[in-house]
C-alpha cells in the first residue's frame, strides 16, 4: 500500500481547518458577550464545525485501515460546501474592511488560511481519489501492465454505457482512464470499449435498415441518401438541439441583467445588498446552466458524428464489395478511398455545425429583445445591420461551395494518381519514370493548391465578421443619437455585452455556411457513389445440388464488359459441365478465356441467355490476390484450421519446402499485395486457399503460368488430378501439355467457343486448334534437337527416360531437393531494415511517445521565411485587442451613468472616436487573417513537397514494409489537417491569450482583489491541463494510427472484390471492416470525451472567478468604484469562463492537431536511396554501347540481420549475347535482376557494365539506359499512348510500328480513339496477356542495348509466345538480352545459360556444353520438360497416324 502526497496533504488540510476552528472558538470565548444572542449562535456554529472536522479527520485516518481508494460522496460534498463557505466568508471580511476601515484580525487571517486549505480539498474532491494506491493490487495491475500483443485485446466494458447521470454530466466516468494515462503512455488495448449504441455494427445496421426502407419506397436517389441521414440522426440530434437551445438562451441572461447591476452599483439600493446577491445568484446560475448544456450538446454532436461516420464508412465499404465492373472502372481506388478519408469527415462536421442552426435564430432574437429593452426603437437599426451582415454570407457561401467542389475534384485526381504511383512504385523505379511521375503529382498538387488558396483567401476576407460587432454597435449607437434616445452607461454596456454575444453567431455563420457547403459537396459525391450499379444478383441462377444434372450450364449466353458496346465480349456461349468434369479453356491472347470464367462467376454483365450453377465455388484469379497477414491466414481464408486437411493442401501445392525455409513457417507475414513472395509462391498460396475451401466447383485462371515446369507438373498431378479428383474444375491454361487430361477442351476465339471436345477430337477437326499445338510442338522440337545435338546424350537415353518412370521420379525428387531456394527473398521482396521479429515484414506504424516535441513546433513555425511573419501576426492581433478594449472603455467611460447626469464629452465626439477605434481594430484583424492564411498554406505546401520527395526517393524496402494505407493517410487526412486546421489552432493559442489579457486588464481596473482567486484558479486550470494532456495526446495518436488500417483493408478489398464474391465471404470481410472502425472509434470517442471532461472543469472554475468578481463588486460600498467601468468589467467577465477554457482548450487542441505535423515530418525523414544523378560520374551518352556485364564477388542481402540472397556471384556476360537465367523457385534469379537495377544495393562485390561500376553512377543514369519486361505487367490509368510513352519522346508513327510488332496494332485500330484508347486503373480493361504485350511495346520503343525479360511471356499462349520471341530475336539481335524463363524452350537457343541455386552460380556455359553432361542441372530441366510433354506428343502422334 502506498500513501500518496495527496492523501498526506488532505490530512494536513483537515488538521489545519480544525486548528482554525478551535482558534476562532477560543477567540470568540475571550471576546464574547455571554448575554448576546449572536454570541451563542456563533459559538454553537464553531463547536459544530469543530466536531465535524474532528469526525472528518477520523474518517480520513480510517481510509488506511479500510484500504479506501475513492472518496465517499459525503466527504466530497462536505469539502465542496466548505470551499464555497470560505469564499463567502472572505468576501464578507473584505466588505467589512472597506466599509468600516477595520484592520485585519484573527477571524480574517483564519478565513484566509481556511480558504487555502478548502481550495486544495475542493480540487481533491473533484478528483475523487484518496491518494492511496496498492502496488500489487489485482484491481489495478492488469490496467497498468497488460500485454500489448498485436490483435490480442481483452474485452473491456464501456464505462460510458454504465455511467450514472452525475458522471455523465461531469464526465467523471473517464477518471480511471486518466489515471492510467498519467502513469504510462496508453496502448490500444487499454482504451475501453465504446457503448453498444456507438459500435459500427449497431450504427451500420440501423442506417442500412433505414436506407433499405427508403429505397423500397422511393428508389435510390441523392435525396434518398439525405433522407436516410436525417432519419438516422433525428432523435439524437433533437436531444442535442435541446441542449444547444438551452445553452444559447442561458448565455443571454447576463447581458439582460447588466443594466440592473450598473443601476445597483450606481446607488439604487432600496432593498440593500439582498438585491445585489440575488443578481449574483442569477448570473452564476445562468452560467452554470450554460456550461452544462453547452458541454452536453457539443459532446452529443461529436458522438452522433462518430455514429454517422461509422455508418457511412460501412455503406461505402459494402458498395465497394458489390460494385459492377463498369462502375468499378468509373471509380478509381484513390477516389473511393477519398470518399472514406475526406468526404465523410466533411459530412460529420455538419452534424456539429447543425446545432448552430437551431441556436442562431434564438441568439439573434434574444439579442434584439435585450437591445429593444435598453435602446427602444434604436434596436431596429441593429437588427437591420445584423441581417445585412448575415445576408453577406449567402454569396460568399456560394463561391465557397464552388471552390470546395473544385478542391475535392483536384484532391480526387491527386489521390487517384498517388495511389497508382504507390502501387506501381517498383516499375516506376525500374523504368526510371519516378521523377516524371513525381512531377505529375506536383502538377496535380499545384491545381489543388490554387483552389485552396482561393478558398482560404475568401475565408480570410471574412474579417468583416470580426469587425461586425463594432460596426453593428456603431450603427446602433449612431441611430440612437440621431433619434435622440439617451445613451446611459448601463444601456451602452448592456448593448456592448449583447453585441459581444452576437459576435459568436456572426463569427460562426461563415464557418457554418462553409461547413454546409463542403458537407453538401461531399454528401453529393458519396450519394452518387452509393447509386452506382452493383453486380447483378440474378446474373447467375443457383440450383440445389440434388435438383441439378449439370454443375455449370450456360444457354445462349451473351456477355459484355461494356453494356453500351455494339460488340459483346462473349457471344452465343453454349456450355454444359457435368459434375466432376475437368474442363480446359485455351485460346490466343484476348480471345475471352478470363471473361468466360467471369461470366460463370456473375462478374461480367449478362446481356442474354442464362447461367446456372449448382454448388459452392472457389476461384483462382490470373493475377494473384494476396491479403496482408501470414501465410496460414491466406490459405484458411476464414475457415477453421484442420491439421490433416491443411497438411494435405500445402503438400499438394508444393508449399512444404517453401514453408520450411520461411523465417517463421506458415506464420511468416506476407507484405502488402504479397510483395515479399515470388510470383510462383503467390500463385501456389492462392491455389492452396481454393483447395482448402473444399468447394464443389473450381475456376482456375491460368494457374500454372507463374511456376516452373516441375512445379507446374506437380500442381497438375497432385491438385487437379489428385485432391480435386471428384470436383468440377474449369482451368484456363496456355500450357498445351495440360490439355490431354481434360475431359472437355474449349477453344476460345473472338469471344466465342470456336471448338469444344476432347484433345484427339479437336486435332482431327483441323480448324484452328492445331495452330496452338503446332506452336508447342515447334518449341518441343527445339528442345529435342538441342538434346540430340549433344555428344553424350543419345536418342537411346531419351527413350530410356521415356520408359523408366520410376527412375525419373527419383531424379525429379533429387533435382527438386537440390534446387529448393531461398525462401522469402525471391522475387520482389525488399525487406525492411528494421525487422526485429521472425517472419515479420509489416511493421507497426511509427508512433511517437510523450509530448509533441518543441522541435516539431519550431520546424512548423520556421518553415516560411524563418518564422519572421509570426511576430507580425501576433502584433496585429495585439493591436486588434487593444483597440477593441479601448473603444469599449471609451464609450463606457464617456457615457453618463444616468439620464440626469451630464455627459463627459460631446456625443458627436464620443461617437467619432468610437467609430475610428472600431475601424482600426477591424483593419488589424484583416492583416492577421490574411497572414495566417498565407503562412499556413505556404507551410503546408513546403511540408507536402518535402514529404513527396522523400517518399518518391525512398528505397523499395520502405514500400515493401509500409502498407499503402499509411502513406495515403498522411497525404490525405494529415495533409488536409495541415492546410485547414493547424494554422488556425496554433493562431488561436496566441489569440486567446491576448484576449484574456485584455479581459483581465479591464477587470483589474475595478476589482484588483479578483486576482486573489484568479491566480489559484489559473494554477488549478494548468494542473488540469497537465493532467489531461498525456492521456488525450496518446488517444489522438492512437486514433490517427487506427485510421490507416481501415483504408488499407478497404484498398485490399477493392482489388480482390471478385475473389471475395466468388468465395461468398462478403459478410466476413464486412465484419472485419466494422471491427477496424470500432478500433478507430474507441480512442477517438474517448479523446473527444476527454476534451469535454477538461472543458467542463475549466468552465466551472471560470464561473467561480466570475462569481467572486460579482460578489466583490456587490459587496463594495456605494460610490467606491465607477459603476460604468464596473459594468464594463462585468460585461467582459461574462466571457471569462469561455476565454479561460478557450486558452487551455486551444493549447490541447493544437497539440492534438500538431500530431499530424509530427506524422508528416516522420515521412520527411525517410532514408533515401542513392542519388539519381552523380554529376562527377555521368556515363557517356551512348553507354552502354557493347552491353558487357561483369559481376565480381557479388553478395546481396535485404537487411543486415538476414542471410545473403546472392552469395559470391562472379561471372561475365559478354556484350550482344543472349543469356538465359534458370533455377528453381527461390534460387535468386529475380534478386540478381534487382541488383542489376540497384533496386537492392550490393553488400559486397561490384557490377560493371562496359567497364563502368554501376554503384558509382546515379540511379537515373543506370535505370534509364536499361530495359525490362517485368513479371507482373503494369499499366497506368490514361491512354494507350501515355502508357507506351509517358515521357512523350516518340512520334505517333514510331508508336504504331511498335504496336504492330507486338501484335496489338490491329486491336488498337479497331478502337474509335486509336492511340487515345482508354486504359482504366491497373489496366483492368485489357487482359493480362495484352498487358504483357504493352510492356514489350515499351522496350521496343526504348531500344536499350541491355534488355531483361523476367517471365515476360508467362501469360500468353504458345503461338503468341513464339511470335514475341521471334520479334525479340529480330529487334534485339545486337543487344545483350537476359531472360528469366519457366518455359525452357525460350532460352534453349540462347548463347549462354546461367543456372542458379540457393543464391550461387551452379552452372554457366553454352546450352550445348551443358547438355553434353548428363548430370548437369540444365540437362535435368530439359528432361523434365520433355517428360511433361511426352504424353502430349504421344497423343498428337496417335491422332496424326489415325
Amino acid at each position: 500500500m502506498s500513501l500518496g502526497i495527496s492523501y498526506q496533504a488532505s490530512k494536513m488540510c483537515c488538521l489545519l481547518m480544525l486548528i482554525c476552528r478551535l482558534l476562532r472558538l477560543i477567540f470568540l470565548q475571550s471576546q464574547g458577550n455571554g448575554n448576546h444572542c449572536n454570541y451563542w449562535l456563533s459559538g454553537l456554529a464553531e463547536v459544530l464545525q469543530s466536531i465535524s472536522w474532528i469526525l472528518l479527520l477520523v474518517a480520513i485516518f480510517n481510509f488506511q485501515q479500510t484500504k479506501c481508494m475513492k472518496l465517499p460522496q459525503i466527504v466530497r460534498a462536505w469539502w465542496i460546501c466548505s470551499f464555497f463557505q470560505s469564499v463567502i466568508c472572505l468576501v464578507i471580511d473584505i466588505n467589512s474592511i472597506f466599509l468600516e476601515n477595520a484592520s485585519l484580525g484573527v477571524e480574517e487571517y483564519t478565513d484566509l488560511l481556511m480558504l487555502l486549505s478548502c481550495t486544495y480539498l475542493f480540487v481533491i474532491s473533484f478528483r475523487g481519489k484518496t491518494g492511496i494506491s496498492f502496488r500489487h493490487s489485482s484491481t489495478t495491475e492488469p490496467l497498468l501492465h497488460t500485454s500489448t500483443e498485436e490483435h490480442k485485446e481483452t474485452k473491456r466494458h464501456s464505462p460510458y454505457g454504465r455511467a450514472s447521470i452525475p458522471q455523465l454530466v461531469t464526465f467523471s466516468w473517464l477518471n480511471p482512464l486518466f489515471a492510467i494515462g498519467l502513469k504510462k503512455p496508453l496502448e490500444q488495448n487499454e482504451v475501453p470499449d465504446i457503448d453498444i449504441k456507438d459500435t459500427a455494427e449497431f450504427s451500420s445496421n440501423s442506417f442500412g435498415n433505414i436506407l433499405k426502407c427508403i429505397k423500397e419506397r422511393c428508389g435510390l436517389r441523392t435525396t434518398s441518401i439525405y433522407k436516410a441521414i436525417f432519419m438516422f440522426v433525428r432523435k439524437k440530434a433533437a436531444i442535442n438541439a435541446s441542449f444547444a437551445v438551452v445553452s444559447a438562451s442561458a448565455s443571454y441572461v447576463g447581458p439582460t441583467l447588466i443594466d440592473d447591476l450598473v443601476r445597483f452599483l450606481g446607488g439604487e439600493r432600496q432593498q440593500g445588498l439582498k438585491r445585489g446577491y440575488i443578481l449574483v445568484a442569477a448570473f452564476l446560475s445562468a452560467k452554470i446552466v450554460e456550461t452544462v448544456a453547452q458541454r452536453q450538446w457539443i459532446f452529443g454532436a461529436r458522438q452522433l458524428g462518430m455514429r454517422l461516420r461509422a455508418s457511412l464508412i460501412s455503406q461505402i465499404y459494402q458498395k465497394g464489395l458489390h460494385l459492377s465492373s463498369q462502375s468499378r472502372q468509373n471509380r478509381a481506388s484513390g477516389e473511393i478511398i477519398n470518399y472514406m478519408s475526406v468526404d465523410i469527415q466533411k459530412i460529420t462536421d455538419v452534424i456539429w455545425y447543425a446545432n448552430i442552426i437551431w441556436m442562431l435564430p434564438i441568439q439573434v432574437s434574444l439579442a434584439i429583445y435585450v437591445l429593444q429593452k435598453n435602446l427602444g426603437v434604436g434596436a431596429l437599426a441593429g437588427l437591420a445591420v445584423t441581417v445585412m451582415i448575415m445576408a453577406l454570407n449567402i454569396p460568399l457561401t456560394r463561391i465557397q461551395k464552388r471552390f470546395q467542389s473544385k478542391i475535392m475534384e483536384a484532391k480526387d485526381d491527386r489521390m487517384k494518381a498517388t495511389s497508382e504511383v504507390l502501387r506501381s512504385m517498383k516499375i516506376l523505379k525500374l523504368q526510371a519514370w519516378d521523377v516524371e511521375y513525381r512531377h505529375k503529382l506536383e502538377a496535380l498538387r499545384g491545381t489543388e493548391y490554387n483552389q485552396l488558396w482561393k478558398s482560404l483567401r475568401l475565408r480570410a476576407f471574412t474579417f468583416i465578421f470580426w469587425g461586425a460587432p463594432a460596426f453593428i454597435s456603431a450603427v446602433t449607437f449612431g441611430s440612437c443619437i440621431m433619434m435622440g434616445i439617451p445613451l446611459t452607461a448601463g444601456r451602452v454596456l448592456s448593448a456592448l455585452a449583447t453585441f459581444g454575444m452576437l459576435q459568436e453567431p456572426i463569427f460562426t455563420l461563415p464557418d457554418l455556411l462553409s461547413a454546409l457547403a463542403q458537407g453538401k459537396v461531399s454528401a453529393d459525391r458519396v450519394a452518387l457513389y452509393l447509386q452506382e450499379d452493383e453486380i447483378e444478383s440474378d446474373a447467375v441462377e443457383f440450383i440445389a445440388r440434388y435438383k441439378a444434372e449439370f454443375d455449370i450450364e450456360i444457354d445462349h449466353g451473351i456477355f459484355s464488359w461494356d453494356a453500351e458496346s455494339k460488340l459483346p465480349t462473349l457471344e452465343d456461349i453454349q456450355l454444359k459441365v457435368k459434375r466432376g468434369m475437368k474442363v480446359a479453356i485455351c485460346g490466343t491472347v484476348g480471345s475471352g478465356k478470363t471473361s468466360l470464367l467471369s461470366g460463370i462467376l456473375g462478374e461480367i454483365p449478362r446481356l442474354g441467355g442464362t447461367v446456372k450453377i449448382s454448388g459452392t465455388k472457389a476461384y483462382v484469379p490470373q493475377s494473384p490476390w494476396i491479403l496482408s497477414g501470414n501465410v496460414r491466414e491466406n490459405i484458411l481464408f476464414g475457415h477453421p484450421y484442420e491439421s490433416d486437411k491443411y497438411e494435405k493442401t500445402i503438400q499438394a501445392c508444393a508449399l512444404v519446402k517453401d514453408l520450411e525455409l520461411f523465417a517463421n513457417g506458415d506464420l511468416t507475414e506476407i507484405g502488402e499485395r504479397g510483395i515479399n513472395m515470388s510470383g510462383g509462391q503467390k500463385q501456389r498460396i492462392q491455389i492452396a486457399r481454393a483447395i482448402y475451401q473444399d468447394a464443389d466447383i473450381y475456376l482456375l485462371d491460368d494457374p500454372f503460368s507463374a511456376v516452373d515446369a516441375q512445379t507446374g507438373s506437380q500442381l497438375f498431378k497432385d491438385c487437379l488430378m489428385g485432391l480435386l479428383k471428384g470436383k468440377t474444375v474449369l482451368y484456363v491454361t496456355h500450357q498445351v501439355e495440360f490439355l490431354p487430361a481434360a475431359e472437355l477442351i474449349l477453344v476460345m476465339k473472338n469471344g466465342r467457343i470456336a471448338q469444344a471436345g476432347r484433345f484427339h477430337e479437336l486435332l482431327q477437326q483441323n480448324i484452328g486448334f492445331e495452330t496452338l499445338i503446332g506452336a508447342h510442338s515447334q518449341a518441343l522440337e527445339s528442345i529435342l534437337s538441342a538434346e540430340n545435338s549433344s555428344k553424350t546424350l543419345s536418342i537411346d537415353s531419351i527413350g530410356v527416360a521415356k520408359v523408366s518412370n520410376s527412375n525419373n521420379c527419383d531424379e525429379e525428387e533429387e533435382t527438386n531437393t537440390q534446387f529448393q531456394g531461398i525462401s522469402k527473398q525471391e522475387s520482389g521482396q525488399d525487406l525492411c531494415q528494421d525487422i526485429t521479429e521472425r517472419g515479420r515484414l509489416m511493421q507497426d506504424e511509427e508512433r511517437e511517445k510523450g509530448g509533441v516535441g518543441k522541435q516539431v513546433y519550431l520546424t512548423y513555425l520556421r518553415a516560411v521565411r524563418g518564422g519572421s511573419l509570426i511576430p507580425v501576426i501576433i502584433i496585429a492581433q495585439s493591436f486588434f485587442q487593444i483597440l477593441q478594449v479601448a473603444s469599449n472603455y471609451w464609450i463606457a467611460w464617456a457615457s453618463p451613468p444616468t439620464t440626469a447626469t451630464d455627459p463627459t464629452v460631446g456625443i458627436d465626439f464620443l461617437f467619432l472616436v468610437y467609430a475610428c477605434l472600431s475601424v482600426g481594430s477591424s483593419f488589424c484583424v484583416f492583416i492577421r487573417a490574411m497572414l495566417v492564411a498565407v503562412v499556413g498554406l505556404l507551410t503546408s505546401e513546403k511540408f507536402f513537397k518535402n514529404m513527396l520527395h522523400c517518399i518518391m526517393h525512398a528505397p523499395m524496402s520502405f514500400f515493401d514494409s509500409t502498407p499503402t494505407g499509411r502513406i495515403l493517410n498522411r497525404v490525405s487526412t494529415d495533409q488536409s489537417m495541415l492546410e485547414l486546421e493547424v494554422p488556425g489552432k496554433l493562431g488561436w493559442c496566441a489569440f486567446s491569450v491576448i484576449q484574456i489579457l485584455g479581459t483581465i486588464m479591464v477587470m483589474s481596473q475595478v476589482a484588483w482583489p479578483v486576482f486573489a482567486i484568479f491566480i489559484p484558479v489559473t494554477v488549478i486550470c494548468m494542473w488540469y491541463q497537465r493532467y489531461y494532456i498525456p492521456t488525450a495526446r496518446e488517444l489522438a495518436r492512437l486514433s490517427g494510427i487506427q485510421r490507416a488500417p481501415i483504408l488499407h483493408h478497404f484498398a485490399e478489398t477493392l482489388s480482390g472484390a471478385a475473389t471475395i464474391r466468388a468465395f461468398e465471404l462478403e459478410d466476413q470481410f464486412s465484419k472485419a471492416n466494422l471491427s477496424l472502425i470500432d478500433r478507430h472509434s474507441r480512442p477517438w470517442f474517448h479523446n473527444i470525451s476527454a476534451m469535454e471532461w477538461l472543458s467542463f472543469r475549466l468552465n466551472l472554475l471560470s464561473n467561480f472567478v466570475f462569481a467572486f468578481l460579482l460578489i466583490l463588486l456587490v459587496s463594495l460600498p456605494e460610490g467606491f468604484i465607477n459603476p460604468s467601468i464596473a459594468g464594463l468589467a462585468v460585461s467582459y467577465g461574462l466571457n471569462l469562463n469561455s476565454q479561460l477554457a478557450t486558452i487551455i482548450w486551444n493549447i490541447c487542441s493544437a497539440e492534438n492537431k500538431m500530431i499530424s505535423v509530427e506524422r508528416i515530418l516522420q515521412y520527411s525523414r525517410i532514408r533515401s536511396e542513392a542519388p539519381l544523378l552523380v554529376e562527377d560520374c555521368r556515363p557517356p551518352n551512348n553507354w552502354p554501347e557493347n552491353g558487357t556485364i561483369c559481376i565480381k564477388s557479388l553478395e546481396v542481402r535485404y537487411a543486415e540481420h538476414l542471410p545473403s540472397v546472392l552469395r559470391n556471384i562472379t561471372c561475365t556476360i559478354p556484350g550482344r549475347k543472349k543469356v538465359g537465367i534458370v533455377g528453381r523457385t527461390g534460387s535468386g534469379k529475380s534478386t540478381l535482376i534487382q541488383a542489376l537495377f540497384r533496386i537492392v544495393e550490393p553488400r559486397e562485390g561490384t557490377i560493371e557494365i562496359d567497364n563502368i561500376d554501376i554503384c558509382k553512377i546515379g540511379l537515373h543514369d543506370l535505370r534509364s539506359r536499361l530495359s525490362i519486361i517485368p513479371q507482373d505487367p503494369t499499366m497506368f490509368e490514361g491512354t494507350v499512348k501515355g502508357n507506351l510513352d509517358p515521357l512523350k519522346e516518340y512520334s505517333d508513327h514510331r508508336i504504331w510500328e511498335v504496336l504492330d510488332k507486338c501484335q496489338l496494332g490491329d486491336l488498337i485500330r479497331e478502337s474509335e480513339k486509336k492511340l487515345d484508347s482508354t486504359v482504366v486503373e491497373n489496366g483492368e480493361n485489357w487482359s493480362v496477356g495484352q498487358r504483357q504485350l504493352f510492356c514489350l511495346g515499351r522496350v521496343l520503343l526504348k531500344r536499350s542495348n541491355i534488355l531483361v525479360l523476367d517471365e515476360a511471356t508467362a501469360s500468353v499462349d504458345s503461338a503468341t509466345d513464339g511470335i514475341i520471341q521471334e520479334t525479340i530475336r529480330r529487334e534485339f539481335k545486337d543487344c545483350t538480352v537476359l531472360t528469366i524463363a519457366h518455359r525452357i524452350h525460350t532460352v534453349i537457343d540462347n548463347d549462354l545459360i546461367l543456372v542458379l541455386s540457393e543464391g550461387r552460380i551452379l552452372e554457366y556455359d553454352s546450352p550445348s556444353s551443358l547438355l553434353e553432361r548428363e548430370d548437369s542441372a540444365f540437362s535435368k530441366f530439359i528432361k523434365e520438360y520433355s517428360l511433361r510433354s511426352q504424353s502430349l506428343n504421344d497423343t498428337t502422334g496417335t491422332s496424326s497416324n489415325s
